[in-house]
């Protein structure tokens, strides 16, 4: 029973967490169950929580068996219906018996709670349920009652699946792994929470990023041969700007990805540079992470990526402790920086869930339904969610004081680290993002960044808009002019995305540099390393 108690620990924690519910996991001491095991139980049993709620309500589960909270009810019930071993405790253990007691009555009401929803069987129920279905009618539910009938447009965040070309193709993808989807041409056909179809096998290809398709929310290929085998990756759309942004190509000699891990970004500069096929091989990709333990991670996806050859992995590596003058930093030509930052515009849906937890309350509601026939059924008016998010960001309701200092702080470091790639003697390009919303993570560094004695001395510019890639150029959201301090044509320069919008991407911020490679370096002393001054 360890295992359950040990997933309604997290599950029940009301105090604020500064670290996401999965490092918060596996990053636990003393633990008696596996870390997989405690998250792929809190994960499944919040996707199937609406319906489990309703279970264990009406089949007054917790006004029976009073030992039992609404979160340990809610997980034993889970795994008494749908896991395939049924409840991990041995079968003599006394919460064992005592929620099998109540088996016929939780079949019953499960079978019940299926049949509302309209479904034939438990397979198409759960398809509804894992294609994210189940949560966004209980979403539009709750905001009809607090709107008089009244739903809002609502936006689902897709599963983006970037094509790993180095494996694979578009067409050969399509004909294959995606065989029976249907193409549409509108992202909104995808992830629009009203639209009729939105459950169905649909895909997108996007009309901004090569070999980039969305799929409906909590869309589940990640136990399919071609993710296993690294022909698929998993990558938000967004995420994809930065290499596409730096357009690599064989003039730009050796690239490095500044802050690597875990190599989402990486793969795709690797996948974009077999561009030049011809000449693939001459020129390495160096991917810096100073985190050993992200390192491994690195490492390990640029193997399944097929991408090892080109990519070389600087394990324990601090960026700033590079020499840019010294081999073989001297003949870099490209830089991808994508460093740390608040992480206020992450939307994470593998780890992002809302669990809805039963109630004695609504248990003995059902008993005076049962004597008064004539009264509708009470339900809350408010579930009652329990906010587990993976990525906590910095909160607008904190102390504003610490969120400056924090920001300042981060800005420092972001700011000092595209500085520093600036100092690269061959380098021609860079790339500089964020998953932040906050100006003085993104705008307010690019200009103090084009403000730098450094900037000025060797030439470094912003890339414009009209000279960007092509579908970098089309993109709508740009920079934000007033944090530009009213230049539009810097602002036009940066790339943003909102969460939550119909263009289904993360909250986000990207832009580029550019200077003359031929341009002569002048005046420039020996590099020494970077002081804690240096800005």
């Amino acid at each position: 029973m360890s295992l359950y108690y040990e997933a309604v620990s997290f599950i029940e924690s009301s105090t604020p967490q500064a670290n996401s519910l999965k490092s918060r996991i596996y990053n636990a001491k003393n633990l008696k169950s596996t870390p997989a095991q405690i998250f792929a139980l809190v994960s499944e049993a919040s996707k199937w929580s609406p319906i489990l709620k309703e279970v264990v309500e009406k089949s007054q589960l917790l006004l029976h068996e009073r030992k039992l909270s609404p979160a340990l009810g809610l997980l034993l019930v889970h795994d008494l219906l749908l896991a395939k071993r049924g409840i991990a405790a041995p079968a003599s253990h006394p919460l064992r018996l005592a929620v099998e007691r109540h088996k016929a009555r939780a079949q019953a009401e499960f079978t019940k709670s299926r049949l509302r929803r309209g479904f034939s069987s438990v397979d198409t129920l759960r398809q509804h349920v894992y294609q994210g279905r189940e949560e966004a009618d209980v979403t539009k539910q709750t905001q009809k009652d607090f709107r008089n009938g009244i739903t809002p447009h609502q936006w689902s965040h897709p599963r983006w699946v970037r094509i790993n070309t180095l494996k694979t193709n578009l067409v050969e993808q399509l004909v294959t792994t995606f065989v029976g989807y249907q193409a549409v041409e509108r992202l909104e056909e995808v992830i629009d929470d009203n639209h009729p179809d939105q459950a169905s096998k649909l895909l997108h290809i996007d009309l901004h990023v090569p070999d980039l398709i969305a799929l409906p929310p909590l869309t589940d290929f990640s136990t399919s041969p071609a993710y296993k085998n690294g022909l698929l990756i998993f990558q938000d759309k967004a995420s994809c700007f930065p290499a596409y942004l730096l357009d690599p190509n064989i003039e730009d000699g050796d690239i490095v990805d500044a802050c690597a891990a875990p190599g989402n970004k990486t793969t795709h500069l690797a996948a974009l540079r077999q561009r030049s096929q011809s000449e693939y091989g001459q020129y390495k990709i160096w991917a810096c992470e100073r985190d050993t333990a992200r390192a491994a991670v690195l490492r390990k996806m640029v193997t399944i990526a097929g991408a090892e050859e080109v990519v070389t992995v600087k394990v324990g590596q601090d960026f700033l402790r590079l020499d840019p003058e010294s081999e073989p930093w001297c003949s870099v030509g490209a830089l991808l920086l994508d460093p740390s930052c608040s992480g206020s515009g992450i939307i994470d849906r593998d780890n992002t869930m809302s669990i809805m937890l039963p109630s004695k309350e609504a248990s003995a509601a059902q008993t005076t339904q049962s004597k008064k026939r004539k009264r509708k059924p009470t339900q809350d008016k408010v579930p009652r969610n329990i906010d587990t998010s993976e990525e906590i960001p910095v909160s607008t309701t904190d102390n504003q004081d610490a969120l400056r200092t924090r920001l300042q702080s981060l800005s420092t470091f972001q700011t000092k680290l595209l500085l520093h790639a600036f100092r690269f003697p061959q380098s021609r390009k860079v790339t500089y993002s964020t998953c932040s919303l906050y100006a003085e993570e993104n705008e307010l560094v690019v200009r103090a960044a084009l403000q730098s004695p450094i900037a000025k001395e060797q030439g470094w510019k912003i890339l414009l808009r009209d000279k960007q890639a092509d579908g970098m150029k089309r993109w709508e959201i740009r920079g934000d002019v007033a944090a530009c301090d009213g230049d539009v044509e810097i602002a036009e320069a940066c790339i943003r995305c909102n969460k939550g919008t119909k263009e289904g991407t993360q909250g986000f911020f990207v832009a580029a540099f550019v200077r003359d490679r031929d341009r002569k370096v002048a005046n420039e002393d020996e590099w020494g390393g970077l002081s804690d001054s240096d800005s």
